[in-house]
C-alpha cells in the first residue's frame, strides 16, 4: 500500500553485467564488504546480457533500464542499518505493534518481514494487486525494470499477496522500493516504505458487538463510494473505525499527543473506501499515510475468502524527514560520520533534530542540451544526472526551452524539430566535498541533428561563468554516457563536477 505522493552502510554486493555466452547461468554468491560494481554505464542490455543481481541471474531485454546509481543502492538496506534514522523509524513502529496488539497466547499479534528481495515479478507488482494492464503507474518510464517480467518493487505491496497465500493475517512488511522520479530534496529513485495489513474472521470482528451474532461479513449488492459489493454495511464500518483507530495510534506514539489529524478520500487499486492521513504538525497539514478497506478480490485470490480487512503504507523518509527535521532525503545515503552519530542514541523514542553539515551556500549551475526527436524519457535523463553528479545534486529544473525556427537545420531525420532545454543544476553545501568538487556553468555537446555521428554544441553564455564542452553518446534509447571534452581556463585546483 502506498501513498500517491509518498513514495540496505552494511553489507554490499557485486553485481555484474556480462554476456551469457561463455557463462554458466547459475546462481553466483556475490562478494561480501565490496562496493557495488554495476556496468560502467546503465545496465540498458541489449538482448543476449545476463544481470546478475542478488545470487541471481536474470536476461536482459529492451525492458531492462537500470541505471548504475540505481544499481549500487540494492542491497544497502539502510532500514535494517542499526541507529540509522530509518531503522529508528522502524523500530518505533514495530515496538508500537508488538506491545499494543498481542495475541492469545501473549505472542506478537503482528508478524515482521524486513528482509525481503526487492526483485519481484511484474504479476507481483501489478497483476496480484488489482492494477489494470493500461494503468499509467506500470510506464517504462517510471519504474526500474531488470526485464520484461521482473523489475524492483515499486512497493512493498508486491509483497502482500504471497504473505496472505501464506496464511498470514496480520503482519508488516519493510523494504527498499524504486521509482524513477525528479530531482530535487523530496524526491529519490530509492526510498524504504512500511506496509501493514490486517484480517478479520467474522467472529474477530463481531465479538463485543450487540447482536453480532446476527452479522454478517458479506452480502450481493452494488458498490458504493462508501463499501465494496461484496461487504456489507456493518462489515466496513468496523473495519474501517479499527484501521483509523490503528493507524491514530500510531503516529500519536510517534508524533506525541494532541496531534490534528483528519482523513481525506482518495482512490487505491486495491482499496476501497480508501483514505489519506493528514497530520497538522508545526502548523503545517502533511500527509504521511495512505490506507484502506483491502479489495475483497485481492483477499478472495490469495485463498482468504472468509475473511475482511485493511492495509495501509507510509514512507520512512517522510516520517523520519518530519520527526528528525531532515531537509533533503539524500541524506539518508549520507556516510558522514557527522551524520550518522547524530542518531546513535540510547532509547529509539529519544528525541534527535539534524544539525546541519555545512554552512556553505548551493551551487547553481546550467547546462543546455538538444533533445532527440524521438524516444527521450525526461526520468532518463534524471537518472544520467544522479548516475553521474551523484548525490551531490540536489534539485535538476527546467529554466528555458527553445524551438529552432529552421527545422531543417535541426532535423533528427525524422521530420521534427528538436527542442534545447536549459537546465539549472544546484549543489548544496551539506559535506565540505560538493564546495571543492562543483565547477563553472557546464556546456552540453549532443548528437548532431544532421548526421548522427556527429556532435552539435550550443555554448552557455552566462556570465560570468566561463564554458566548458560535453559530449553525450545517445543510443537511440537513452543517454548512456557524459564525458568532458575540453575545459577553458581550467584552473588546477578546481575539478569537473560531473567526472564519475
Amino acid at each position: 500500500m502506498i501513498c500517491s505522493t509518498l513514495r540496505r552502510v552494511g553489507h554490499m554486493h557485486i553485481y555484474l553485467v556480462r554476456k551469457a555466452s561463455g557463462v554458466s547461468k547459475g546462481h553466483h554468491q556475490h562478494t561480501v564488504g565490496s562496493r557495488p560494481a554495476a556496468s560502467e554505464f546503465a545496465a540498458r542490455g541489449a538482448s543476449g546480457n545476463v544481470l546478475e543481481l542478488l545470487g541471481k541471474s536474470y536476461p536482459q531485454d529492451n525492458y531492462s533500464n537500470l541505471s548504475r546509481k540505481v544499481l549500487s543502492r540494492v542491497g544497502r538496506n539502510l532500514h535494517n542499518q542499526q541507529h540509522h534514522p530509518l531503522w529508528l523509524i522502524k523500530e518505533r513502529v514495530k515496538e508500537h505493534f508488538y506491545q499494543q496488539y498481542v495475541g492469545r497466547f501473549g505472542t506478537p499479534l503482528f508478524s515482521v518481514y524486513d528482509d525481503l528481495s526487492p526483485v519481484v515479478t511484474t504479476w507481483q507488482n501489478f497483476d496480484s494487486l488489482l492494477i489494470p494492464a493500461d494503468h499509467p503507474s506500470r510506464k517504462k518510464g517510471d519504474n526500474y525494470y531488470v526485464n520484461g517480467t521482473h523489475m524492483l518493487r515499486a512497493h512493498t505491496s508486491a509483497h502482500q499477496w504471497d504473505l496472505l497465500h501464506a496464511g498470514l493475517d496480520a503482519f508488516l512488511v519493510v523494504g527498499d522500493v524504486y521509482r524513477r522520479d525528479q530531482i530535487d530534496s523530496q524526491h529519490y529513485p530509492v526510498f524504504h516504505q512500511l506496509e501493514g495489513v490486517r484480517l478479520f474472521s467474522k467472529h474477530e470482528l463481531f465479538t463485543g458487538i450487540k447482536d453480532g451474532e446476527s452479522l454478517q461479513l458479506f452480502e450481493q449488492s452494488s458498490r458504493s463510494a462508501y463499501k465494496q459489493e461484496t461487504h456489507t454495511m456493518e462489515a466496513t464500518k468496523l473495519v474501517e473505525f479499527d484501521l483509523k483507530q490503528t493507524l491514530t495510534r500510531l503516529v500519536t506514539h510517534l508524533f506525541g499527543d494532541g496531534l490534528d489529524i483528519r482523513w481525506v478520500d482518495c482512490y487505491f487499486p486495491f482499496t476501497h473506501p480508501s483514505f489519506e492521513m493528514e497530520i497538522n504538525f508545526h502548523g503545517e497539514w502533511l500527509e504521511v499515510l495512505g490506507c484502506g478497506v483491502m479489495e475483497q478480490q485481492l483477499v478472495n485470490s490469495a485463498g482468504a475468502q472468509d475473511q475482511i480487512g485493511w492495509a495501509f503504507g507510509l514512507g520512512l523518509e517522510r516520517l523520519a524527514m518530519i520527526l528528525y527535521d531532515i531537509p533533503d532525503i539524500r541524506l539518508f545515503w549520507s556516510e558522514d560520520e557527522r551524520f550518522l552519530k547524530q542518531f546513535r542514541v540510547s532509547d529509539i523514542n529519544q528525541k534527535v533534530k539534524f544539525q546541519p553539515l555545512s554552512k556553505y551556500p548551493a551551487v547553481i549551475n546550467d547546462i543546455s542540451f538538444w533533445l532527440p526527436s524521438e524516444n527521450y524519457i525526461e526520468n532518463d535523463f534524471y537518472d544520467l544526472v544522479r548516475t553521474i553528479g551523484g548525490d551531490l545534486v540536489e534539485k535538476v529544473e527546467l529554466i528555458d526551452k527553445f524551438e529552432h525556427p529552421k527545422t531543417t537545420k535541426l532535423n533528427l531525420g525524422a521530420g521534427h524539430p528538436s527542442y534545447l532545454e536549459h537546465q539549472d543544476f544546484t549543489f548544496p553545501g551539506h559535506t565540505r566535498q560538493a564546495t571543492a568538487t562543483a565547477s563553472p556553468t557546464a556546456t552540453w555537446r549532443g548528437p548532431c541533428p544532421r548526421e548522427r555521428s556527429g556532435v552539435s554544441t550550443r555554448l552557455c553564455r552566462r556570465p560570468p561563468c566561463s564554458c566548458w564542452e560535453w559530449r553525450a553518446d545517445f543510443d537511440g534509447t537513452a543517454w548512456t554516457r557524459l564525458q568532458p571534452l575540453r575545459a577553458p581556463g581550467f584552473v588546477r585546483e578546481k575539478r569537473i563536477l560531473f567526472v564519475g
